[in-house]
C-alpha cells in the first residue's frame, strides 16, 4: 500500500502516522516541496487534494475521520510547535529532494497551539454513546481564542472563547474536557431527548461531576434554553444518585460501621432538624452530600446547610459535609474523615436525643 491508495478507517484507540497523509503548505514547504508541485499534485485525477485551506491530503481517496480531525486541527492551530516530518521516505508522490536519503527523526504525534477539538467530536472521542459516530458529523468542532481570523469552512466549524481550555489528549488529539464539550455540543442541539441523554451520560458514566457541567451551561448563557433546563434537573437527580452509590461502597468498601441511611431528624416532640444522607445514632455523627448546582452556591439553599449544620452541631452532633465529587475522586480519605469524626465522638459529651425517622 501506498501513500496514494485511500485507507479504511481504523478504531479511534489505534494510532495510525497520520501524520504522513495530512500536512499543511509549511509541512510540505520544510519537506522542499514548491507550491507549484504541490498545485500539480492536487489538479483533477492527481494523487493529492486540498482538504481545508491551507491543508493537503496526500492521497485522492475519501478521507477517514482520523484525517478530517488532523486537518481540522492544522488548519485551527496558530502553528505546530514542531513541523512533523515524513520521515526518511519523504513526501509521496513528489520527486525526491536533495538529501532525501539522509536520516530523519521518526515522526511524532503533532501539537497543536491554540486549537482542541470541541463538541459532538469531542464527545465521541471521550467514549460517548450517545455521541454519534465520527464519520457521521458534517463538522468538526474546534476551538480557536476569540481574536484569531479564521472562518468556518468545509468540515471544520470554528468555535471562538476567551481561552481555550487546558485540553485531554485522546489518541494524541487535543480535546476539550467534557463539561467544555457538552456546553459546546447542547449549544447545537435542540432535540430534548438528545440533550438529556449526553448529560446524563456525563455523570453516569464518570466523566465529570453536575457543577462542572452547569457551570459551563452557565457560561455559555444555555440554562435559559426551557430543553436544557429540563435537562439539567436530570442531571442533579443522576449526580445524587452516583454520589449516594459512592457513600454505600464507602461505607461497604472501607468497614465502616453501617449507619441508618436518608433519614429526618427532629427533637422529641420538637421541631423538625432536618434530613441526612447517612446517621450514626451511637455516635451522633451525620453525612451530607453537598448536591448543589453552582448557582445555587449564595442563596438561600446554602443557608439553609449552614443553618442546618449550626443546630445539630449545637446539640452535639458532628456533621460530615461532603461534595460528591470529593467521593468520586478520593473515596478513601473521606472514609478516614468520616472514621475520625466516629472514633473522635468518644471523647465527647453525649449528645442530645433525637429522634430519626425514615425519609
Amino acid at each position: 500500500m501506498t501513500h496514494n491508495t485511500p485507507l479504511s478507517p481504523r478504531p479511534l484507540r489505534r494510532l495510525s502516522d497520520v501524520t504522513r497523509r495530512v500536512l499543511t503548505a509549511a509541512q510540505l514547504r520544510a519537506q522542499g516541496v514548491t507550491a507549484a508541485e504541490t498545485n500539480e499534485q492536487c489538479r483533477p485525477g492527481g494523487s493529492w487534494q486540498q482538504i481545508l485551506p491551507g491543508v493537503f491530503l496526500l492521497h485522492p481517496g475519501p478521507p477517514t475521520s482520523e484525517e478530517r480531525l488532523h486537518a481540522v486541527l492544522s488548519y485551527a492551530a496558530r502553528s505546530p510547535f514542531r513541523e512533523s516530518s515524513t520521515g526518511a521516505g519523504g513526501v509521496a508522490g513528489v520527486p525526491a529532494q536533495p538529501n532525501a536519503d539522509e536520516p530523519r527523526p521518526a515522526a511524532a504525534t503533532p501539537r497543536y497551539a491554540d486549537a482542541v477539538i470541541t463538541g459532538l467530536a469531542a464527545l465521541t472521542l471521550h467514549g460517548f454513546a450517545s455521541a454519534p459516530p465520527l464519520p457521521s458529523l458534517d463538522t468538526i468542532d474546534v476551538l480557536v481564542p476569540r481574536l484569531r481570523r479564521l472562518r468556518t469552512v468545509g468540515c471544520a466549524r470554528i468555535v471562538r472563547t476567551p481561552a481555550v481550555p487546558t485540553p485531554s489528549y485522546v489518541t494524541g488529539l487535543p480535546v476539550a474536557p467534557v463539561p467544555r464539550a457538552l456546553a459546546d455540543a447542547v449549544g447545537e442541539l435542540s432535540d430534548a431527548a438528545t440533550v438529556r441523554r449526553m448529560l446524563t451520560e456525563a455523570v453516569r458514566g464518570g466523566h465529570t461531576e453536575p457543577a462542572a457541567v452547569i457551570r459551563e451551561l452557565t457560561e455559555a448563557r444555555l440554562l435559559n434554553r426551557p430543553h436544557v433546563a429540563d435537562a439539567v434537573e436530570s442531571l442533579l437527580a443522576e449526580g445524587r444518585a452516583v454520589a449516594e452509590d459512592h457513600l454505600y461502597r464507602m461505607v461497604r468498601e472501607h468497614a465502616l460501621p453501617d449507619p441508618v441511611w436518608n433519614v429526618d431528624l427532629c427533637l422529641p416532640g420538637g421541631p423538625h432538624l432536618g434530613g441526612l444522607d447517612a446517621y450514626w445514632p451511637e455516635q451522633a455523627v451525620a453525612v451530607e452530600l453537598d448536591t448543589r448546582a453552582p448557582r445555587q452556591e449564595d442563596d438561600a439553599l446554602w443557608s439553609e446547610y449552614a443553618r442546618k449544620r449550626e443546630v445539630l452541631e449545637r446539640l452535639g452532633i458532628t456533621v460530615v459535609h461532603v461534595p460528591p465529587r470529593k467521593l468520586r475522586d478520593s473515596l478513601e480519605q473521606q472514609a478516614a474523615v468520616v472514621r475520625t469524626a466516629l472514633m473522635a465522638s468518644y471523647d465527647r459529651d453525649p449528645a442530645a436525643y433525637v429522634v430519626v425517622l425514615p425519609r
